[in-house]
């Protein structure tokens, strides 16, 4: 399935691909940050060269992983520390960049997480909510070594209002049907000038929507990207070796004066020493 709409990081806005039935036509897409050449090329290869001397293990869908955290299981909602000795110490420096986003304000990773992709395994991951019993809202991942897309998609019947992108001027939004009125009095009697101009609603399901990420990106999700739009990645977006290090919160239960606060405090403890081996 093609992505038919693609997200632009300057406007917040998803936009209809050309060749697509929503050419022409253009929604707001909030909750996603990305950050182009969020580490330099040498920082890269060092990741890199770093992960490839612990090993990796079979993950699903043709993924290679490496996990730093806890152990849990999200059936039963049980979690402890398990054999978990923190994040790696190359994520330290990763962490302290993090600080200067302005959407990752009081972040504090308690899981990492290395995904190893390669065309020749097939490898993708399928649509997917991340859980949200013990990760807070804020998902954050790097992506190293090459381009990839993000495809975003929603199960949902609920109606998103599209607006032509004729109607905007400075990426901001005119109130709809303003268009229509001054067309309308323009030209009386003119039939059609309506379905041009007027937004048009359609059902979430049909929607979905691809955020490019480039080599060396860091892309956060939260808000309605984390909780209303699934994440996948498609094998035909996996052109070359693929690295993605992603980095979770806690939830709300498990943080200052939520129900398992301490148990939140020792694994951050944990987490933070940075001197973690994969798990």
């Amino acid at each position: 399935v093609e992505d038919n709409f693609t997200y632009c990081p300057t406007t917040g806005l998803a936009q209809g691909n050309e060749g697509s039935e929503f050419a022409g036509w253009t929604f707001p897409f909030p909750g996603v940050f990305l950050m182009e050449e969020f580490i330099s090329e040498d920082e890269e290869s060092e990741i890199v060269e770093l992960m490839d001397q612990d090993d990796w293990k079979p993950s699903q869908s043709g993924r290679k992983k490496q996990d730093y955290g806890p152990k849990v299981n999200f059936k039963k909602q049980r979690m402890k520390a398990g054999s978990f000795t923190g994040l790696p110490s190359f994520s330290k420096k990763i962490v302290a960049q993090m600080k200067a986003c302005s959407v990752l304000g009081g972040f504090l990773p308690v899981e990492q997480c290395n995904l190893d992709y390669m065309p020749e395994r097939g490898s993708a991951i399928d649509p997917h909510f991340d859980d949200w019993w013990l990760w807070g809202e804020r998902l954050v991942s790097l992506n190293l070594l090459s381009k990839t897309v993000l495809s975003m998609s929603c199960d949902s019947k609920d109606g998103i209002q599209l607006f032509p992108t004729s109607s905007q001027e400075n990426g901001e939004l005119n109130p709809p049907g303003s268009v229509t009125q001054a067309s309308a009095r323009n030209n009386p009697g003119v039939e059609g000038v309506k379905c041009v101009f007027s937004p048009r609603l359609v059902p979430s399901e049909e929607v979905t929507v691809a955020i490019h990420l480039p080599r060396r990106s860091l892309v956060v999700l939260y808000g309605d990207a984390r909780y209303k739009w699934k994440h996948a990645i498609h094998r035909k977006h996996i052109e070359h070796r693929r690295v993605c290090v992603t980095f979770r919160e806690l939830s709300a239960e498990f943080s200052a004066g939520g129900r398992h606060e301490e148990l939140g405090k020792e694994l951050l403890g944990i987490a933070l020493s940075f001197q973690g081996r994969p798990v």
